[in-house]
């Protein structure tokens, strides 16, 4: 489906009403190579999901990628495991859901991220313990040319909210299906935030009770984006070496903090945020969300630039205060 002059307004989740000169929508990937085979992708050229993770900064010139492709396939099942292929245009937390529902464990931790299921793997999404890299097992592509590859998750080189395909070069490819292995067996990530304590509520803890948890903590933290428009978590939670983190320890010793395995501390960047007074301010029709400062937020009418002047004037008290440089999660286009 071609669309001319089109607005973005429904397609980013910051409410940014920007204009597209063409927007693509495709629900196959036969669909996608005739797209390409006709010439229909004019440079430039930008896929995106949900637009959860995307600040638009001005119209965009060229061409708008999105995939509608739909679907859930069992690859192998066992009784240890399962096996499936998700086309990347299913919503996020529907295929959450949906493992939910069919007792499939891994995935409750994720309940309620907005976005797309193709976009979860180029972003590598991640909350309360567990990151989607954990579940996957493979990404099928195309590319520019109309060629297909698959490829494994240790060629998609994940970190933390990042992977392969967001690098420069890799613009050409898009993601048309995503492959995940679930589990079977019970078993659960609850030593995070305030799970244990929100399940003390219920009788049991029982995948829809953890997924519920999971809804109602995100609902009681984060603003819904159809209410006020944000992109959740604005910035990432910044990585330091450990003697960084011992000498502000020492400054700040009610600092929370997370370990890792590599020796590095990786410290909450809407802590740090909220020391600065930064929670519940605005600075024109953007402020930081009065629930969680890691959230930034349009009050109503707010262009891009003006939620880059936020983001520059928190970073640059953070900076100040704690010789940090937090960096933006989300991707300014």
């Amino acid at each position: 489906m071609k669309q001319e002059n089109c607005s973005l307004l429904s397609h980013n989740t910051f409410g940014i009403d920007v204009k597209a000169a063409c927007l693509l929508e495709y629900s196959s990937v036969e669909e996608l190579r005739d797209l390409i085979l006709q010439g229909l992708i004019v440079k430039p050229y930008l896929h995106i999901g949900g637009g959860s993770n995307l600040l638009f900064t001005k119209d965009y010139p060229g061409t708008i990628l999105h995939s509608l492709i739909d679907g859930l396939e069992i690859l192998d099942e066992n009784e240890q495991e399962v096996r499936v292929r998700v086309g990347a245009g299913v919503q996020w937390d529907d295929f959450v859901a949906e493992c939910v529902a069919k007792g499939w464990y891994g995935a409750e931790n994720l309940s309620l991220i907005p976005g797309e299921v193709g976009a979860s793997a180029v972003q590598n999404i991640g909350a309360y313990g567990v990151e989607v890299k954990d579940l996957i097992t493979a990404v099928v592509t195309m590319n520019i040319e109309g060629e297909q590859r698959v490829y494994s998750v240790d060629e998609c080189q994940y970190a933390y909210r990042n992977s392969i395909f967001k690098r420069a070069e890799m613009k050409d490819v898009f993601v048309t299906h995503v492959c995940f292995c679930l589990s079977k067996q019970e078993h659960y990530t609850l030593d995070y935030g305030t799970i244990r304590q929100e399940l003390e509520k219920y009788p049991a803890v029982t995948l829809p009770t953890v997924r519920r948890v999971i809804i109602d903590i995100r609902k009681s933290k984060l603003p819904d984006p159809k209410v006020m428009g944000n992109a959740g978590s604005f910035f990432m939670n910044p990585i330091v070496p450990r003697k960084q983190f011992e000498a502000l320890q020492e400054e700040y010793p009610r600092m929370p903090f997370y370990e890792l395995a590599d020796g590095r501390v990786k410290i909450p960047a809407g802590w740090m945020i909220d020391q600065c007074g930064w929670k519940g301010k605005a600075l024109g029709p953007a402020a930081v969300h009065d629930k969680q400062a890691l959230v930034l937020v349009n009050c109503g009418g707010a262009k891009g630039s003006d939620i880059i002047a936020l983001s520059d004037a928190v970073r640059a008290s953070v900076r100040e205060k704690f010789g940090i440089d937090i960096h933006p999660e989300v991707n300014f286009v």
